[in-house]
């Protein structure tokens, strides 16, 4: 048990060290902001796309990291990292403030318009600084309509 918990923990730590990662200050977007944060764990058709969204929604902070991870890996990091679910409710994505990452269970991925919707929700945390949903949803709320908005955009 405790050779499989060191595993886990040891991988959540190496998932950290993206490539080509660029650090931005907070509340500044870089002239090319695709670049400024890692996507990791998916496709890179699916990358590309949440790229593009989250150009399009221009969010004012920027995750460092996205990381998309299988359905094991993605509930022991919710038992990590503490994260506190409301009573009734399921989480398929989450943010951990402190290190500005965005956690993605890609087993249960709900297609190319749930990932946006989702995604300007997270950003909203990240905006807010906040784990509170209602502040996120308000956040959230300004990034939607920019989002959808805009025309499709192929990938």
């Amino acid at each position: 048990m405790k050779y499989s918990i060191l595993s886990v923990v040891v991988w959540l730590c190496m998932t950290t060290n993206g490539r080509g990662q660029q650090i931005t200050p907070p509340g500044l977007l870089s002239v090319n902001h695709t670049l400024a944060y890692s996507v990791q764990g998916t496709t890179p058709e699916r990358e590309q796309l949440l790229r593009a969204q989250i150009q399009v929604m221009q969010p004012t902070i920027l995750p460092a990291r996205i990381i998309f991870v299988p359905h094991w890996q993605y509930a022991y990091a919710t038992k990590l990292y503490h994260l506190r679910v409301p009573t009734g409710m399921t989480s398929k994505m989450f943010t951990h403030l402190p290190s500005s990452s965005v956690y993605i269970d890609a087993d249960l991925y709900g297609g190319d318009d749930w990932l946006g919707y989702w995604m300007a929700h997270e950003l909203g945390h990240l905006a807010t600084n906040s784990t509170n949903e209602t502040d996120a949803e308000k956040a959230a709320h300004e990034y939607r309509k920019r989002w959808r908005n805009t025309p499709a955009t192929p990938y």
